[in-house]
C-alpha cells in the first residue's frame, strides 16, 4: 500500500467516525438541550466535512491537530450521563484530559468534568422566550437564521414574529426570498415556506408572523399570542430610552437595540459586561460590531499587561448607509460611491468603550475607513501598555484566551499567514487576532483583529438575549479565570 493509499484510509476512517457523531451530537440536542462544541464551535447540525474541518482547526490555535479518534470517547461519555441544559466542548475535554495525570478512564474524566451539568446539580429546562424583529434588514435576517437555527430543541429562543413597513407588490414573498438566499452568507440551510393570506413564514417549521407597522405604539402582540417577548429593534431608528420606550406595548417584555445607545440606555458587549444587566432593566444595547471586536481584546490586554492609552483604527466594510454611485447623502464623504472608493468615516466605538469597560481609565481614540468589500472588517489596535513584553509573549497569551478564558467565545487566533478579509465571513466570533499580523516592541503591542461585522456581530447580539432572557446555559468544563 502506498503512502497516498494510507492517507486515503485514514481519511475514510474519520469520515466515518464524524459520521457517526452526527447523530449523537443531535439527540443531546434536542432531548436534553446539551449543545456540543469544539474549542468553542458548535457541531450541531453539521456536515461530516464541518466536523472534520473543525477539528483540523484546531492546528491554528491549539498548535497540533484534533482528531475525532480523540474526542469521540468523549461524546460518547456524555450519552451515559444524565445531563441537564448546557454547553460542553469536547476538544475542550480531550486537551484537558492530555494533562491529567490521575489514570482516570475517559468515562470518570468526562463525568468529574462536567458534574455541574448532571443529577442533583443540573438546571431545569426552561420553556421558550418569545422573540420579536423590528425591522428585518441585513442584521435582523441574520438574527433570524441564528434563532431558527438554535429552535432545534424546542426550548430557548422562539421567533414569533417580525414587524416591517409594508412595501409594494409581493412583500413576504420578497422577503422571504432575502432570508433564503444571501450574497454573502449563502442559502438558507432548510426550507422556507410562505402563507401569503396569514401573512407568515414558515422556516424550518417555525412559523414567523409578519407583522406590517408604521408605528411601534400601534402594535399589540398579544393579539398574535405572543408574551414577555424580547424585541430586538435592527432598524437604529430609536437609539435613547424614550424612543425605544415606544416598543414597550403589551406582549414586549424588554427592548434589545442592535446600534449603540445613547443617554442612560446600557452598552453591552457579551463577555465584557453582560453580567451587569440588571434583572428589571427593559431596554439595552448591543453597541456597534466594532465596539464588540474591540473590547474584549482590548480587556484582555488592559487585565495582564494594563493599557496606559490607544487608537484604534477599522477598516471596514461599505454599509447600507452608504450610496452605491455618487449622491446626496446627510455626512460628509458618505454620499460617495461606496463600491469606488475608500471612505474616511467617523466611528463612535472608541468612545463606545468607556460604557462597556468603564473601568478602564486609558484614553483610547478612534477613526474609521470605509472599503469597497461587502463584509468582513478589521480593526488595528495600537496599545501602549504598562509594562514591556514580547510578540512571543503576547501571542502566547492571546492563543490561550482564545481557547480557555471566558472571553473564548468572543476571541479567535488564527496564525495562518495567508489569510485575508473573505476567510472570516460566517465566523461566530466577535474578533480574530491575527498572529501574524501582530507587533510588539517593548511597551507598544499593535492587534490586527478580524471581525465578521454582519454575522459575529449577530452572534454577539445572540448571546446578549439568551443571556436577558435566562436561556445561556452553562459550558463545560468550566474556562479559567
Amino acid at each position: 500500500m502506498t503512502v497516498n493509499d494510507d492517507s486515503f484510509t485514514n481519511w475514510m476512517h474519520r469520515e466515518e467516525i464524524a459520521e457517526s457523531m452526527i447523530p449523537i451530537i443531535g439527540k443531546l440536542h434536542r432531548e436534553q438541550d446539551v449543545n456540543v462544541l469544539l474549542h468553542s464551535r458548535s457541531l450541531v447540525n453539521k456536515s461530516v466535512v464541518s466536523i472534520l474541518k473543525t477539528h483540523r482547526f484546531a492546528r491554528q490555535i491549539a498548535g497540533e491537530e484534533l482528531s475525532v479518534t480523540e474526542t469521540m470517547p468523549f461524546l460518547k461519555a456524555l450519552t451515559t450521563l444524565d445531563l441537564g441544559p448546557s454547553q460542553i466542548d469536547i476538544g475542550m475535554l480531550a486537551a484537558t484530559y492530555r494533562s491529567d495525570g490521575r489514570g482516570l478512564s475517559v468515562e470518570e474524566f468526562t463525568a468529574e468534568a462536567v458534574a455541574g451539568a448532571t443529577g442533583d446539580n443540573k438546571i431545569e429546562r426552561r420553556a421558550s422566550r418569545d422573540v420579536v424583529l423590528y425591522g428585518f434588514g441585513r442584521i435582523g435576517r441574520l438574527i433570524a437564521r441564528l434563532l431558527i437555527e438554535k429552535a432545534g430543541s424546542g426550548n430557548g429562543l422562539r421567533l414569533r414574529a417580525i414587524v416591517v413597513r409594508k412595501g409594494s407588490g409581493q412583500d413576504i414573498v420578497k422577503r422571504a426570498s432575502l432570508l433564503r438566499r444571501d450574497s454573502i452568507h449563502g442559502q438558507f440551510q432548510g426550507t422556507i415556506t410562505v402563507d401569503e393570506a396569514n401573512n407568515k413564514i414558515i422556516a424550518n417549521g417555525n412559523e414567523i408572523q409578519v407583522i406590517y407597522s408604521d408605528d411601534p405604539t400601534t402594535v399589540d402582540y398579544t393579539a398574535y399570542g405572543i408574551k414577555d417577548a424580547i424585541l430586538i429593534d435592527n432598524t437604529g431608528r430609536w437609539r435613547d430610552r424614550e424612543g425605544l420606550s415606544k416598543h414597550l406595548q403589551p406582549g414586549i417584555g424588554k427592548v434589545v437595540l442592535t446600534a449603540p445607545g445613547k443617554g442612560d440606555v446600557p452598552n453591552i458587549v457579551h463577555g465584557v459586561n453582560h453580567d451587569t444587566v440588571k434583572p428589571d432593566e427593559r431596554i439595552l444595547s448591543c453597541a456597534s460590531c466594532t465596539t464588540n471586536a474591540i473590547v474584549p481584546p482590548l480587556k484582555a490586554m488592559a487585565d495582564e499587561y494594563g493599557v496606559l492609552r490607544g487608537h484604534v483604527e477599522t477598516v471596514h466594510s461599505y454599509t447600507n448607509d452608504q450610496n452605491l454611485l455618487d449622491n446626496y447623502h446627510g455626512s460628509d464623504r458618505r454620499g460617495r460611491s461606496a463600491a469606488l472608493n475608500m471612505v474616511i468615516t467617523e466611528t463612535g466605538a472608541a468612545s463606545a468603550v468607556a460604557k462597556a469597560l468603564p473601568e478602564l481609565k486609558a484614553p483610547i481614540t478612534g477613526s474609521s475607513i470605509r472599503v469597497p468589500v461587502p463584509d468582513v472588517s478589521i480593526a488595528i489596535l495600537s496599545l501602549r501598555l504598562e509594562r514591556e513584553t514580547t510578540r512571543e509573549e503576547v501571542l502566547d497569551y492571546l492563543r490561550n484566551v482564545s481557547l480557555a478564558s471566558p472571553l473564548k467565545r468572543q476571541i479567535d487566533f488564527i496564525s495562518a499567514p495567508d489569510a485575508v478579509s473573505s476567510d472570516f465571513i460566517g465566523s461566530r466570533h466577535a474578533s480574530i487576532v491575527d498572529a501574524g499580523a501582530t507587533k510588539v516592541d517593548g511597551d507598544n503591542a499593535i492587534l490586527y483583529l478580524w471581525y465578521d461585522n454582519e454575522f459575529g456581530y449577530s452572534c454577539q447580539v445572540i448571546r446578549v438575549v439568551q443571556h436577558v432572557s435566562g436561556v445561556e446555559y452553562p459550558t463545560y468544563p468550566a474556562p479559567a479565570v
